[in-house]
């Protein structure tokens, strides 16, 4: 087998794998999951001192 022929094939794997991620990504199934890591940051936290420094 050829180098190039091997670039070429190596090239259409990684195009259909990076297409495949995509369509993933921006399935609609997926949507309520990604609604809800999108909101994560806007959540109240039950332990309020998690995230200041100790006065020790």
């Amino acid at each position: 087998m050829d180098f190039t022929l091997i670039q070429s094939i190596w090239s259409i794997v990684i195009l259909v794998v990076f297409l495949g991620i995509v369509v993933w990504a921006y399935s609609s199934k997926r949507k309520a999951d990604f609604d809800e890591a999108a909101n994560l940051p806007f959540t109240d936290e039950v332990d309020g001192n998690k995230n200041k420094p100790s006065s020790e």
